[in-house]
């Protein structure tokens, strides 16, 4: 049982690093012209794993999935969340983000290896952020920018769009969402052990003649 947990973990980062890069190859594939003579499948993946410097990707329409509130749209972001830091100069930039990840990723591996046997809900929300980091991690090393491509917006109103996102993003937030059930599991448990003990100090009450 020991040594299955850590593979177990071990093939949900990677699950969750092989479905973000897959669907970022098909939002590329799918959702961009690609130049002319590059349409097979062989000079798509080129493109996605070791993109010309400067070379233009035009962004075909958007693929809509539920009308109103939910596309597939093609973004290249430099930068972090909402686009944070994205006007940085590459060469500021991109270093910077690649100590951000390895400082992260360092983080999760040394929160894991404080974890004690009983905390499955936590490692496998570290699984998740892992791999979600590392997704967009790897992004960020070939290509210096992370590709986006869920659009989640309310009937295109002004002000009303979530920032693009993508798989590995999903990931980290249900990873983020997992870690703050098991805080509030932890609280109740030690709410509920500290009631009995409370009970028990309490001095008991004691029955008094009334006076005649």
């Amino acid at each position: 049982m020991k040594t299955s947990a850590p593979r177990l973990l071990l093939t949900l980062v990677l699950a969750t690093l092989a479905a973000d890069q897959v669907t970022k190859y098909l939002a590329l594939s799918r959702l961009t012209l690609a130049p002319p003579g590059q349409q097979e499948a062989a000079a798509q993946l080129a493109r996605f794993v070791a993109p010309e410097p400067g070379a233009p990707r035009l962004a075909a329409r958007p693929h809509v999935v539920v009308p109103g509130y939910w596309n597939f749209r093609y973004v290249e972001n430099p930068g972090a969340a909402w686009g944070l830091f994205g006007n940085l100069p590459e060469s500021v930039r991109r270093p910077f983000f690649h100590v951000v990840s390895l400082a992260a990723l360092g983080f999760l591996f040394w929160m894991y290896r404080r974890l004690e046997p009983g905390q499955a809900l936590v490692r496998g929300a570290l699984a998740l952020l892992a791999g979600g980091a590392l997704g967009n991690f790897v992004d960020r090393l070939l290509r210096g920018y992370v590709i986006d491509f869920i659009d989640w917006h309310w009937r295109n109103q002004p002000g009303m769009r979530w920032p693009t996102f993508n798989v590995a993003d999903v990931a980290i937030c249900v990873g983020v969402g997992l870690l703050f059930l098991d805080s509030l599991r932890v609280r109740r448990t030690a709410g509920a052990a500290v009631l009995p003990e409370v009970g028990a100090g309490a001095p008991a009450l004691t029955e008094r003649p009334l006076a005649e």
